[in-house]
This record gives structure tokens, sequence and C-alpha cells, in this order.
């Protein structure tokens, strides 16, 4: 074992001075240190360049071992230098020469100790290497977002500078209709060398300014590339999300994975399966020639000039490329569901399940929404249609569909009165079946009812047809409520799903689904996130009588809207809920149906009635996705 070198005088030794070292070379500041025959604010200047290249990333160094005897010394270093989000570390060894001077140890300035291979012609040069994202795919694996080409539109501010940056600034964003003096100032404190977008456009869009209109602004470009988008801009955005530059927020909650620049789902399912989509990034760390200002030379002779050579790859990762993420939209019905409700002012939404699968084939939200996902996540009172859910409840505590209820004009619950919609046929009141009172949707048969049954049953009945369970399906979603109301008049409302009853076009879509297929729909929307239903099973001989029943709604009742329908029988259901305080009171427009493989709910936040107002909707998205 060679002898440790000696200490100064005042108990410096080699060890402490490449201890020293370690921590300088780690903190990328060696202007507190001693060198031989330089200052560390001098030598520090050397370095700086060296590690330029490497960005904010600092390297761990630690000293492996010392050797030496007498007043030299050499320390073996070990360099590990950690890239955000990339598996693999890059780590390596340098030497570093140390020697006695004036009683204190110093090292011996070369590049060669940042990395073997720095001569002083040379410098690091790091680049992250981005993975291509998965993309997000429909029914039978059909691409929905994919790359798509777009044209980024911005100031390169290696072409501009100063006062000329800040007016071609200007000028671009009253091109592409974005905030003048915002733009003017990013591109102001950009670096001298950043391209700064201004916006991404894509190739079709109609907002795309001619190119001559940039090509006439100084620094100004329109770059062709590619971005993973959807087919349309609105294409069932509120639930899929989009891709965007990571926030400081993304940053700061991805733990060091997620840096600036790197691309991740900044909202719906694009930011829930984000680590999956994502992929892994990779890095490429190169020697690089030094720059003309460099001071980063060795104060050993330069080397003789040469042409200049292929950069020299130190080390490389290569990216991961992201997972695709599977739902079960289909493009085309989803699409349809949108230009539907595309004329309708108020909050709308449209949600499309089949009921063979569960799978919700088209989940869309009307323009009203303010970019909510109110098809999946809306709460509102379902109205009558919540009587489907009030029909399996009377049908389980022993009405049948030929039962004879009463319907009265009105009825009184302790104080409160409750009567029909403005416009029920009168031939249809007095003693009628129960057939009868769904398809004509009789308020005061259903609460006349209520004695036959408890809160429990009401909600137990709802579980059965997809209504009032919470599942995890791996997307936002709210499958409605039935909360226990002690009051005579909370039972009688929630019979007609009004007071505490709540539901989401989604929950609705499901109930109908459920009578469709004859058990318990679940919905689902994300390949691999199917729930398994723990409510009471549904009988087939309950699933015959709600068809029956339902078929009348259209056949002779508040349905009718869609009894002209090409194709297999329809069921459905109309509903008008009354919510708010203003006099009169507004009401929620719904309508639920089944045709074929496929149930629908419609809703429209502000309507005159289920059949006048969702109806139409839901005819013409049953007509046209045949």
């Amino acid at each position: 074992m060679p002898p440790k070198p000696n200490p100064g005088p005042d108990g410096n030794t080699a060890h402490q001075a490449a201890a020293a070292l370690a921590a300088g070379l780690s903190a990328k500041d060696l202007s507190p240190l001693q060198f031989l025959g330089a200052t560390g604010a001098a030598v520090n200047d050397l370095f700086q360049p060296l590690v330029a290249g490497m960005g904010p990333l600092k390297p761990g160094v630690t000293v492996a071992s010392v050797s030496g005897d007498g007043s030299s010394a050499t320390a073996k270093l070990t360099f590990t230098w950690t890239f955000p989000g990339v598996p693999e570390r890059w780590t390596y060894e340098s030497e570093a020469r140390l020697a006695e001077e004036s009683g204190q140890w110093k090292t011996s300035w070369q590049p060669s100790i940042v990395q073997p291979q720095l001569d002083g012609t040379n410098r690091l040069s790091q680049r992250r290497l981005y993975p291509e994202r998965g993309e997000l795919r429909g029914e039978d694996g059909e691409p929905i977002v994919v790359e798509r080409p777009v044209f980024r539109i911005g100031i390169d501010r290696s072409k501009v500078s100063g006062d000329q940056a800040k007016a071609s600034a200007v000028r671009l964003a009253k091109v592409v209709k974005i905030n003048p003096k915002a733009y003017a100032k990013k591109v102001a404190t950009a670096g001298s060398s950043a391209f700064v977008p201004a916006i991404v456009l894509r190739m079709d869009s109609p907002d795309l300014p001619r190119g001559s209109r940039i090509r006439a602004i100084p620094g100004a470009l329109s770059i062709r590339t590619a971005q993973m988008l959807a087919p349309t801009y609105d294409f069932a955005r509120p639930i899929i999300g989009i891709v965007g530059e990571a926030t400081k927020e993304n940053i700061d909650e991805s733990g060091g994975v997620v840096v600036a620049g790197d691309q991740v789902g900044l909202t719906g399912l694009q930011k829930r399966y984000d680590a999956q989509m994502r992929g892994t990034p990779g890095v490429r760390v190169r020697l690089a020639a030094a720059k003309p200002n460099d001071s980063s030379a060795s104060p050993s002779p330069t080397p003789s000039p040469t042409a200049e050579a292929e950069p020299i790859v130190l080390f490389e990762v290569k990216p991961l490329p992201g997972k695709p993420l599977t739902t079960t939209l289909n493009v085309g019905l989803q699409k349809l569901a949108e230009k539907t409700l595309a004329n309708t002012k108020p909050a709308s939404a449209l949600v499309a399940i089949r009921p063979s699968t569960g799978a919700i084939v088209a989940a869309a939200n009307g323009q009203g929404n303010r970019g909510q996902s109110l098809a999946t996540l809306g709460r509102g009172a379902p109205g009558s249609t919540f009587k489907v859910v009030s029909t399996l409840a009377l049908l389980r505590a022993g009405l049948t569909p030929r039962s004879s209820i009463k319907c009265s004009p009105t009825v009184t619950v302790d104080g409160r009165k409750f009567s029909n919609y403005s416009d029920y046929p009168p031939s249809q009141r007095g003693m009628i079946t129960f057939r009868t009172a769904l398809a004509q949707s009789c308020n005061t048969a259903f609460i006349g009812q209520r004695a036959k049954l408890d809160q429990s049953s009401l909600a137990e009945a709802g579980g059965s047809l997809g209504f009032g369970i919470d599942y995890d399906v791996g997307f936002p979603s709210y499958f409605g409520s039935v909360p226990n109301d002690p009051t005579a008049t909370g039972r009688a409302a929630a019979m007609i799903g009004q007071g505490k009853v709540q539901a989401s076009p989604m929950t609705m879509a499901a109930v109908v689904a459920s009578v469709a297929a004859g058990e318990t729909v679940i919905p689902h929307l994300v390949e691999g996130q199917q729930a398994t239903s723990t409510a009471k099973p549904l009988t087939d001989q309950e699933a015959r009588q709600l068809r029956e029943m339902m078929r009348a709604v259209v056949a002779e009742g508040s349905g009718r809207v869609l009894g002209d329908l090409a194709g297999p029988a329809v069921l459905a259901k109309t509903g008008t809920a009354e919510y708010g305080t203003s006099e009169p009171l507004k009401t929620h427009a719904w309508m639920i149906a089944a045709q074929g493989d496929l149930a629908v709910a419609v809703f429209v936040n502000d309507g005159k009635s289920g059949s006048a107002t969702a109806g139409p909707l839901l005819r013409t998205f049953l007509a046209k996705a045949r």
C-alpha cells in the first residue's frame, strides 16, 4: 500500500484537497478552491464552458482513492451524472494531480479532470432524446390521438434582437391573434438563439395565416412539424384531454422525471395515463468543439489544429416509446354525437353505450359546457327518466305492467302539491295501467305508489340498473345518487327523479342499456378498466317487463318522436326536471332510448321538455347512427 501524502503544517492533506475538489465539481463551482498557479475564480472561468452544455445538471463526484508520495499525489474521482427520467446513469472515473505548495495541497488544473477526453479544444454537450408518445386509440384500435401535421409559428431570436425582436413579436402576435404584449415580453426575455413559439396550428386550420404574411416579419418562422392531436380540435376534448409542454406544476409533481420542454398530458385521460403514454426519455452526451469565446483551454500546449471531426458520443441511452391507451370511443359515432349537439346553446351532453358490452362509444359535450365533461361527470335531477328505476322497484314490490293505479291531476304530500306536466293528456287520467303510467309519464301515479317502497328498495333498484353505486372505471365518472330522505315530500319527489336524486348522462345511458341487455351494465371507456356489478341482479322477467313498458313509451306515450325510426324496436323514456329558485322554475330536458346495440342518453340543461328538446336530438343521432 503506497504511503499517504504528508499533511501540511496546518493539517491540510491531499485527501482533504481531493474532497474539496470533488465537492466543488459536484456544485459546479470551483471558485472557493485553491489551484497551483491560478486562483479559484480563474479556474472556475475555465471550468464553466466545459459543462455549460450539460444545462442545469450537476454531477455527483466522489473521491475513489488518493495515492502518492511526498509532495505530490494523484486523486481518482468518480463522476455520476443523473438525467431526469432516464433510468441509466453515466458513471466514469478521472484523475486529478495534486501537489503541496507553501504548506497547502492544491490541484493542478486540467480539463481532463472533468472527463478524461476533454483536452481544451472541446466541451461536454448533452441532448435529451424524446420518446414517441403512445397513441390514444378508439374502438377496434382505431387511431384517435396520433401525430398529425402542424405548423409551429414563432420568432427565431438568432435572427433578430433588441427592439427589432419586440417589434416582430408584436406584428406576429397580431397576425396569429394572440396577446401582443404578453408575447413580446416572452420574446424579449428568451435566449439569443431561442425559437419562441407563438402558436401551433393544424395544417387544415382556418386560422392558419398565409406564409407570405409570416415571411414578411423579420425573424418570424413557420416550421412544419407534427404533434399528438385528435381528429378535430373539439373531439371528446373534455374527456380525452390534451398534450402539451410541461408546466411548472407538472414538473414539480413529477419528482424529477419531467423537465421543461417535455410533452405531457395536461388534462383528461392524457393526464391520468401520462406515465404510460409518455414513454421514457433518453440522452446523448457528446464531445463538442469548444465555442470560439470559450476560455477553457488547458494550460498545457494547445494541440495542432486539425479538421473538425465528427462529435464523439460519450454516453447514450435510447428513448423508449410510450404505450398506447385504448378506449372504447367510436370515431364516427363520437363525431356524430358532437355534430348532433353543435347547435344546442345551453349546456348539453349525449352518451351512447353498447348494451352488449357496456362500452361507451360516444360521450359528447356541447359548446355550452365550457370545457367540462357533463357527459360523464354532470350532476342533475334526472326527472322522469328515473321512473325506469322506480318502475323496477314497484315491479319488485308486486305490481305488474297491467296493474291498475290512479293518475290524478294533482297529489298533495305533506302540504306540497305535485302535478303532471302541463300538456299531460286528460284522457289518460283516472285508473290506468302501470304500463300506461310509465308510457304517459304520470307523476301522480308514481307518487301515489310511494308507500309500497322504502328508500332502500328504490336505491337497490337503481343499483340493478347501473345507478347509484360508485365503480372505479379508470376515468372521471359519476354514477348517480339516491340519498336517503326521511321527509314525505322528499320520498315523493324521489319517485319521479326529483328532490335529492341526481344523475349524469352516462348514468342514464347505463340505465337504458341495462334494460336492453337484461343485466346490469356498468359503462367502461378504458380498455382493461371494466368494473363488475355489486348490485342485485336484474332477472329475465324484470327485464322483459321493463322492455315492454319502455316500448309503450314510444308506441303510445311521451316518446312518440322516435316512433318512425327504421330498424329494431326502440325503447325510451322522456324526462323533464325542475331546478333552481327562479319563477317559473327552469327545467332540465332528458331523453333515454335503446335501439339495437345502442343505448343513448341526451341531456339539455335548459329545455322546454324531454320530448320537445332532447327528443329531436336523440332521434337525429339514432337515425344517422345506423
